[in-house]
């Protein structure tokens, strides 16, 4: 059955099996009466992509056959805030790389393309617009509400450097700037994406 021809039930379905939980599920049902979701899932450039890749691939399958448009987010400015866990010099070729090989696992599970973009953080995260976003959501969050919400996935360390408290609001602005509805991510995500609903 071609994604034009699915039933609401049928794109909620394809949405959300296989997944743990799904925050704002009626919101995500009442855009699908408007028109296909839009849908983000991030990854920081830190290493080379691995087997285990496949199992986001997986659901990202599911996301483009339920007619959602997705985009991929190349999270290389959060890659080096978390820790400096990727040199800023290797980002670039790091993006390459993983656009490259995600493509590939794609087309090797039989899924269309056509709804899939790729994105830099860094093609708007160092903008004046977001900058200033920036600015306005450290006056919001608390150094206690942001170390909670990123405890899960930020590298935590006895004295935390301040890029990655940063994080969970960075995190949060991605939605907004990159025009989507939702984010696809683990359960260790869960406390940046009801930090980031609150915020």
């Amino acid at each position: 059955m071609e994604n034009g021809t699915l039933s609401l039930e049928d794109k909620v379905e394809l949405i959300s099996r296989n997944l743990q939980e799904i925050l704002g599920e009626d919101r995500m049902r009442d855009v699908l009466k408007e028109r296909n979701l839009k849908v983000y899932w991030g990854t920081a450039t830190t290493g080379k992509p691995h087997i285990a890749y496949f199992v986001p691939m997986s659901k990202i399958a599911d996301f483009l056959k339920a007619g959602c448009e997705v985009t991929i987010l190349f999270a290389d400015l959060h890659a080096y805030l978390d820790n400096m866990k990727a040199p800023w010099d290797l980002l670039q070729l790091r993006t390459k790389y993983y656009e490259a090989a995600i493509k590939a696992m794609l087309k090797s599970i039989g899924v269309p393309l056509d709804n899939l973009k790729f994105v830099k953080g860094t093609e708007y995260q160092l903008s004046k617009e977001y900058t200033l976003d920036v600015y306005k959501l450290t006056s919001l969050v608390t150094e206690h509400d942001a170390k909670k919400a990123g405890a899960e996935v930020v590298k935590q360390v006895e004295h935390p450097l301040l890029s990655g408290l940063l994080y969970p609001g960075l995190q949060g602005l991605d939605e907004e700037y990159l025009g989507v509805d939702a984010q696809f991510g683990g359960v260790d995500q869960r406390k940046i994406f009801t930090f980031t609903e609150k915020v």
